[in-house]
């Protein structure tokens, strides 16, 4: 037996439940990870609320942790019982001491990132990878609007943007958060607590506005993005930390200067093991160099799963929030 968080219906953290399982023996083509550190993400209260719809309940929840390799399936190759492993795509599963998932999804973890780097970096740092790298190629030069700029994903995004040569207008909700994306490696910030977004945008890129938006946060901040792209340029919505953007009217992009929008997830770009393994080799790679620090702010228990994505949701948190089982 094993201990895992799991939930029967969905709600707030209170349906959260810490309960003995049975884990599942590998399949084929499957290996079995005992955790050591669990990443803590948004899209985990996606799952419990019920914005998103887990394939069955009871669910247990979570796509991202780090561990070691306990059980290899017949037909798996490239992974051996005793591997030092990171993973960040799924299947849901990863709030558990013993976690069974497809070889496809792990990637080899170098000696020089500690389990609970990995479990605190995957997928904020493959999201930030996909989002600079990929979905928007940044060259460096470009002055970009990222929200949420002190949070989990908003950090990496400072930091890779500032190695690229990318000037990032981070939003922020407080001074102290200004302060932290600021040393980051923002080239700005906007408290919009008591400033004007889109104003400020204006203002501290001469009128041009910009022309690659990064919104996570979704319903709240959805219009005001609008308001930020350059003409032509392209609104980047990764996330929902507000709620689900609903009742587009594709018309308001020919309005606001024939705009380009995407919703981009990770598991779009991470097609692939060899993919997946490429996009982590490029995040160890700039872990390596210095130019990427992941700073864990909070660690809690695995059965404090509920009182962690409290924190998470009412934006209490900074940097990286992990689960130790």
């Amino acid at each position: 037996m094993a201990k895992r968080i799991q939930f029967s219906q969905h709600g707030g953290s209170d349906v959260l439940e810490y309960r003995d399982y049975q884990p599942a023996a590998p399949g084929p083509r499957e290996v079995r990870v005992a955790n050591q550190a669990i990443g803590l993400n948004f899209i985990d209260t996606y799952f419990r609320s019920g914005l998103y719809q887990p394939p069955a309940l009871p669910s247990s929840l979570g796509t991202e942790g780090a561990g070691v390799v306990e059980a290899v399936g017949s037909e798996v190759s490239g992974f051996a019982v005793g591997d030092r492993v990171a993973y960040a795509t799924g299947p849901l599963g990863a709030y558990s001491e013993l976690h069974v998932l497809p070889a496809e999804k792990l990637v080899k973890l170098p000696d020089s990132i500690s389990f609970e780097q990995a479990a605190a970096v995957m997928l904020k740092g493959l999201t930030v990878q996909y989002l600079l790298r990929q979905t928007c190629e940044l060259k460096g030069g470009e002055t970009i609007l990222f929200h949420a700029a002190a949070g989990g994903v908003g950090s990496f995004a400072c930091q890779w943007a500032r190695a690229l040569g990318v000037r990032l207008i981070g939003t922020v909700s407080s001074a102290q958060k200004a302060a932290r994306a600021r040393e980051q490696g923002a080239w700005a910030t906007i408290d919009y607590s008591h400033e004007n977004v889109a104003q400020r945008v204006l203002e501290l890129t001469d009128g041009a506005k910009c022309p690659v938006v990064y919104d996570g946060v979704g319903k709240d901040t959805w219009e005001t993005s609008l308001d930020c792209v350059a003409p032509r340029g392209l609104l980047v919505s990764f996330g929902n930390a507000s709620g689900a953007v609903t009742g587009v009217n594709l018309g308001i992009l020919a309005q606001k200067g024939s705009l380009f929008v995407t919703r981009p997830t990770l598991a779009g770009y991470a097609t692939s093991a060899e993919r997946l393994q490429a996009m982590a080799d490029e995040l160890f790679g700039m872990i390596a160099s210095g130019q990427l620090q992941v700073e864990i702010s909070s660690r809690y228990a695995l059965k404090d799963a509920g009182a962690a994505q409290d924190a998470l949701s009412s934006r209490q948190t900074t940097g990286s929030t992990i689960l130790l089982p």
